[in-house]
């Protein structure tokens, strides 16, 4: 992971959600290890994707970036700064450079609000332009988005979920940020309509030099927005690199199994291609399995596996990977 027009760095991230117990004296009895000491980088102008099961931690990755969930431990540095470290002050200063659109367009926007006041209310909050300069911004905002800059005084519920969503875009660009985490931005959209969501999000990262978070599940859309993909698992990160290279090339048994489900587009080649089978159910984060976490449903996994966690490490130029056998995945599982 190179230092070079770095914007954003997260080094050994963790957030832990404590399990309690009793009504009047609330013990910790235990902790959700939502998300488990991951490293990654993400550069000026370029999309991550971020993928992996429901509930491996890619939503709280997001969140904790963004210090909407306090860390439990680890470092987040955007442009130099650690946002962990830094006071109120600082932190309301930076919020302007980093926003985020949520994944469901339903439960986002305020039913009881305007869309012109739900796209202003970030600038009322940091106190940006007068009234009318407000106005003006919000227009702007729902013509780059595509939408009729005369649509400021309807309410949420007389639009459908894919002009909601380019709602929630215009109110994540209203403060003009440098980064956006987009978690999940087109899961909860008709199939229709996702590709429309994704090419705006193509032309606007074009036109204003945006860099992305981009956390799905569904590989076939990461592949085509994403500059580099990270793949997690049950709170880690088990494998990161560049999009082709992962896709053609992958190196951990989970990245080989996840993506023997993708369809291929040529009927021939996914007749004869290998499909992969995880045995068991994911494990419990409050509960993780010792070792590599994958272990438990690894067809590949020997003894070493369940004892010794595996470090996560540039097994090639430019590709990160958590597995003690790799050579082994390549050789018996494609």
């Amino acid at each position: 992971m190179t230092e070079n027009n770095t914007l954003l760095k997260v080094k050994n991230l963790v957030k832990h959600f404590p399990i309690t117990r009793g009504i009047i004296f609330q013990n910790q009895v235990g902790a959700v290890k939502a998300v488990d000491n991951i490293s990654f980088n993400i550069k000026k102008g370029e999309t991550l994707g971020l993928v992996g099961e429901s509930g491996c931690g890619k939503t709280t990755t997001g969140r904790t970036i963004l210090q909407l969930h306090e860390p439990t431990a680890g470092r987040v540095e955007f442009r130099g700064i650690d946002l962990v470290e830094a006071g109120d002050s600082k932190m309301r200063e930076l919020r302007r450079d980093m926003q985020i659109i949520f994944q469901d367009p339903y439960a986002s926007l305020n039913p009881r609000m305007t869309v012109g006041r739900i796209i202003s209310e970030p600038l009322e909050v940091h106190n940006i332009g007068t009234p009318k300069e407000r106005r003006d911004r919000v227009q702007e905002l729902l013509r780059l988005v595509g939408l009729n800059p005369y649509f400021v005084n309807r309410y949420p519920h007389e639009f459908s979920g894919g002009q909601r969503q380019r709602i929630g875009v215009a109110r994540a660009l209203a403060l003009e940020p440098e980064f956006i985490v987009c978690d999940e931005p087109i899961s909860a959209l008709d199939v229709s309509i996702q590709a429309q969501v994704v090419n705006l999000l193509e032309e606007l990262q074009e036109e204003l030099g945006l860099t992305y978070l981009f956390i799905a599940h569904d590989l076939s859309m990461v592949r085509h927005i994403s500059d580099r993909v990270a793949v997690m698992y049950l709170g880690k990160i088990v494998e990161l690199a560049d999009r082709d290279d992962l896709f053609e090339n992958s190196f951990h048994p989970y990245t080989i199994a996840l993506l023997s489900a993708v369809p291929l587009h040529n009927p021939a080649a996914e007749r004869e291609r290998k499909r992969i089978i995880l045995k068991g159910d994911v494990p419990s984060p409050a509960n993780p399995p010792s070792g590599c976490r994958f272990h438990t449903r690894c067809p590949i996994a020997e003894e070493k596996c369940s004892v010794e966690d595996p470090e996560f490490r540039e097994y090639e130029e430019g590709h990160w990977v958590a597995c003690h056998f790799v050579e082994k995945a390549q050789n018996q599982m494609k």
